[in-house]
């Protein structure tokens, strides 16, 4: 549904020479933005001519939106059958990057754009730097707010301004082979150490790798060190030329270190994810655990996953600890909708965004098949959703067990504005730490050494 499906896919750097341009003429791109309080199009206006989706209240004002999950027609048609305000006129014109670069386009030329746009959570403050989104807490942000937890509302937030409505999230947790450990007599391991306890204890046995470490998801790196305690990115847009970049803490080598220690070991595989080898080898019983997010059984089922005679065979417990007496609960991918400052009536296109993904019937649909892991607190706390028994889990109630506490506990990230560059250089260090040229340690240091100097040349003064 994302980009690998929420990680990392390459994305056109081409966004990343505009937020410098930003940080030498925000005058000139402010110019740009068209985010008055000006009247939406009516359905009989050119703003709601090229709508996937039928209007049925043709006298109400139109925002448009662009969006892309598979359910979007319904909840579209929700919105639009019980609002009697505004209606919303969808168009999905790509997901990732075929979405993104369209929208640097429409903010180059200063026009395009749609009203409302859905957006990774990371990717907001790339777009936030360039003047292209909306700050909505003016327009009704109090209403909703108790309807998401802090941490989602930190994640659409870049400094105090909030930039979007969280939709789905992705709270992390480990998937597991039940048969695996269940002829190894392996328990589910509680924390790190008891996950390379258990990985040595496979590998000794003559069983298969008991996880993978990959170079190419470098957004699920980023959640396991600050899990630990990095915090790689600190960044206030009121000091939008200054930013702070911590890639090399300790916290950021341990981890790095520990994954590398046990792909050198062998008691994991390195192979990228996402890829048909990689599921082939999920399906085949060649990994005993995937770390991963809630959206992973959606992802999984839709591969091929957890059918024919792997059927029934997959468990997920909480994510391991560092230290269980403090634990952390972390994140991986997400998306928000964000009215953009080309919406021609910014109050109209908020009412739009707080309300699509709002009704009981649209949460209910779009997580019925973990397709999306809400993050509306009126889907977290239904009985329905979470007492939920999850086929591919074999009837386990994995939502109350492990995602619904794992997403409540949650506090949020600070993004950067570069978020792309800093994937793509973690994915380069990653690689040569799996190659075995470089210790966890030398490869943070290198990855801070890469990003603070891209930070310099992009306009920044890095803290």
């Amino acid at each position: 549904m994302r980009r690998d499906p929420k990680g990392n896919m390459p994305m056109n750097k081409k966004w990343l020479s505009t937020a410098a341009a930003v940080l030498a003429a925000t005058t000139a791109l402010a110019a740009c933005s068209s985010g008055g309080g000006g009247g939406a199009n009516t359905a009989s206006d050119s703003g709601a001519s090229n709508c996937t989706n039928p209007i049925p209240k043709k006298n109400l004002p139109v925002v448009t939106m662009w969006g892309w999950y598979p359910n979007m027609q319904l909840v579209v048609d929700n919105f639009n059958k019980q609002n009697g305000e505004v209606q919303v006129c969808w168009t999905n014109v790509g997901q990732g990057s075929d979405e993104y670069d369209k929208f640097q386009t429409a903010i180059s030329a200063g026009t395009g754009a749609p009203d409302v746009i859905m957006i990774e959570m990371d990717r907001i403050p790339t777009f936030q730097i360039q003047n292209a989104l909306v700050d909505i807490k003016k327009y009704g942000f109090d209403a909703v707010k108790a309807d998401y937890s802090e941490g989602a509302w930190k994640d659409v937030s870049v400094g105090d301004a909030v930039y979007g409505v969280p939709v789905d999230g992705g709270p992390m947790a480990m998937i597991y082979r039940k048969d695996i450990f269940e002829k190894y007599d392996i328990a589910p391991p509680k924390t790190w150490a008891e996950y390379e306890q258990a990985a040595q204890k496979l590998k000794d046995a003559g069983g298969p790798a008991f996880g993978d470490f990959a170079a190419n998801v470098s957004a699920l790196t980023m959640a396991l060190q600050i899990q630990k305690g990095a915090a790689p990115f600190t960044y206030d847009p009121a000091q939008r030329s200054s930013i702070g970049v911590k890639l090399n803490d300790q916290a950021s080598k341990d981890v790095l270190d520990y994954w590398g220690r046990l792909a050198q070991k062998g008691l994991v595989g390195t192979q990228d994810q996402f890829t048909p080898e990689y599921i082939s080898g999920v399906i085949n019983g060649k990994y005993a655990t995937y770390i991963s997010a809630a959206w992973a059984p959606g992802y999984l089922t839709g591969a091929g996953v957890g059918k024919g005679e792997d059927t029934g065979k997959f468990a997920v417990a909480p994510l391991p600890q560092w230290d269980p007496a403090n634990p952390v609960q972390v994140n991986w991918g997400g998306s928000a909708f964000s009215v953009t400052s080309q919406a021609k009536n910014p109050e109209l296109a908020a009412k739009a965004a707080y309300g699509l993904y709002g009704d009981k019937e649209s949460l209910t649909h779009g997580w019925t098949d973990q397709i999306i892991f809400p993050l509306n607190l009126k889907a977290l706390n239904d009985p329905e959703f979470v007492n939920l028994k999850v086929a591919f889990f074999d009837g386990q109630q994995a939502n109350k067990e492990v995602y619904v506490p794992a997403a409540n506990a949650y506090n949020g990230v600070t993004y950067s504005p570069f978020g792309q560059y800093y994937f793509d250089a973690m994915t380069k260090q990653v690689s040569a730490l799996i190659e075995g040229s470089v210790t966890g340690a030398q490869a943070a240091d290198r990855l801070q050494e890469d990003v603070a100097k891209y930070a310099k040349e992009q306009g920044f003064t890095v803290q």
